[in-house]
């Protein structure tokens, strides 16, 4: 298992950490190298005590870390990416794997890591997170992201939209390609009552998403809320999560005196618990995979307002389950978010109807369905 997070640890890893607890459960030996490690983040540890050995892949020498640090950003980039490379490519021969994976954030930036195993001759496979409608693969390193693509025995994909865009991206067709889904941190059957709605009561709109703008949008949410319409309503939103926008947030919140009708709660880990008092997501995101805050809303019982970036469309049926705004624009939103107060009191009706499309969508044990794919390509 190789990971590209750059973070100590980011939801897009859910996936690979919980196929590589039920293939080292069906006996076979999992290594995992990633980059940026926390060895006492939990699921760090988890993995350990699984029997799982992890790679920091970015392991340098402190007068070498040094050194790298004064270069310019670019020459310093470069040298950790080309660093890192050798860490994995001696771990790798010594482990000599069956089969690699290599799970990406987005859908290019674990290429270098794909380009290991290419020089050594081990089959991997690719993992797709995220993909950005107007990222194309630099001129520069675009033969070789074509060339990785083309040599994995299999693409993985969290969006049938992800998926799509990285063909038109790389000009050329993946037929070894196809769609999973990552594992979410609510139980599969837990829908719950929606809290009480009435023409006085104050509505509650949870945000659940990283505190970053270029993905998560945030800044759109606080300048629709910042219109006299909806300071004049009963509506309160509050944004989970963590990120590197949060004062900037904070700071956007203050100056458009958003203080009463937003604020900002943090990371919290009991995902189910948000639901008991809150009576819809809104996630207005320019750019996504597909969210793992959607799919737990909808199988908690809660309708969602949500812009259509990467696979939110796929799973949120507009009018039906939630309301899709078109676009990640402050009109858009604004538009879908007015649609959903208007149809406020039917909230319940919907909510249910996403937890039951939730159901009959979403494998109920994402990780085990997705390492039984794993173990399949590498008995090929």
């Amino acid at each position: 298992m190789v990971s590209s997070c750059p973070e100590a640890w980011g939801g897009s890893e859910e996936l690979w950490a919980g196929a590589a607890l039920h293939l080292k459960a069906a006996g076979h030996e999992v290594q995992a190298f990633k980059t940026n490690v926390d060895y006492q983040h939990p699921r760090i540890l988890g993995l350990h005590a699984a029997g799982c050995q992890v790679t920091d892949l970015e392991q340098l020498p402190a007068l070498r870390t040094r050194l790298l640090n004064r270069l310019l950003p670019y020459h310093r980039q470069y040298s950790r990416r080309r660093l890192a490379q050798q860490v994995l490519r001696r771990g790798l021969l010594a482990f000599q794997p069956g089969l690699v994976l290599v799970s990406q954030g987005s859908n290019f930036d674990g290429i270098p890591y794909a380009q290991v195993c290419q020089e050594l001759g081990l089959p991997f496979v690719l993992l797709a997170q995220k993909a950005v409608d107007f990222f194309f693969p630099p001129w520069y390193e675009r033969e070789v992201i074509q060339a990785a693509y083309r040599a994995a025995r299999h693409c993985y994909f969290v969006a049938r939209h992800n998926l799509e865009l990285t063909q038109f991206q790389l000009g050329q067709q993946l037929p070894a390609a196809s769609v999973v889904w990552n594992p979410y941190n609510v139980p599969f059957h837990s829908e719950s009552p929606l809290p009480s709605i009435t023409p006085e009561a104050t509505i509650r709109l949870a945000c659940v998403a990283r505190l970053e703008v270029l993905d998560k949008g945030l800044d759109l949410l606080l300048q629709v809320l910042s219109q006299d319409k909806w300071r004049n309503r009963p509506l309160q939103v509050t944004c989970f999560g963590s990120g590197a926008d949060r004062q900037a947030l904070e700071e956007m919140t203050a100056m458009l005196r958003l203080g009463d009708t937003v604020r900002f709660a943090g990371q919290v880990s009991d995902v189910q618990a948000i639901w008991q008092s809150h009576h819809a997501l809104v996630l207005p995101s320019r750019n996504e995979g597909l969210p793992l805050a959607l799919v737990e809303a909808m199988l908690c019982g809660r309708p969602a307002i949500a812009t259509n970036a990467g696979g939110i469309g796929e799973i949120l049926v507009d009018n039906e389950t939630g309301f899709l705004a078109e676009s990640a624009s402050v009109a858009a939103l604004d538009q879908a978010l007015e649609r959903a107060w208007r149809h406020r009191t039917d909230w319940q009706r919907l909510g249910s109807a996403a937890a039951r499309h939730a159901r009959a969508t979403v494998p109920t044990d994402p990780a085990r369905h997705f390492s039984e794919k794993l173990r399949s390509l590498a008995l090929v």
